[in-house]
């Protein structure tokens, strides 16, 4: 069995997937996730799991470069913007509109859904290099 964090067999796969420059994306229940890309449904009922759950648990094994956000939510958001700033606090952020993001998710290797409640609690991961 799998000791490190991400025991998830499909989330694991994508991580172990991933290269530079690569994107994963994290979001609430109600995002509209394009055909194209991969869907790793997580969400069991209302916040379970969680947002920041979720994005703690993929920070254990990827290395983050870079994060885009919905500009949205700085105003929509402030509590959960606080939390991603607090866990990634030296990471560059680019905000983005959420009507953008959401398109942005057809070039993501996958989103990860989350049973999350709150608005425009999304995020897109771009991965690093651990060299």
């Amino acid at each position: 069995m799998k000791k490190t964090k991400v025991i998830n067999s499909n989330l694991s796969r994508v991580i172990a997937q991933m290269g530079h420059f690569d994107k994963l994306a994290i979001g609430d229940a109600g995002t509209p996730v394009p055909d194209e890309t991969e869907k790793i449904d997580l969400a069991v009922t209302r916040n379970i799991p969680s947002f920041i759950d979720v994005l703690d648990n993929i920070l254990e094994e990827l290395e983050v470069q870079k994060i885009y956000l919905a500009e949205e939510i700085e105003t929509e958001n402030p509590e959960m913007l606080k939390q991603i700033q607090n866990r990634l606090p030296n990471t560059t952020i680019k905000y983005i509109t959420h009507e953008e993001l959401k398109k942005e998710l057809k070039d993501c290797k996958a989103f990860i859904r989350t049973g999350e409640m709150t608005p425009f609690a999304n995020i897109m991961l771009e991965s690093n290099v651990v060299f």
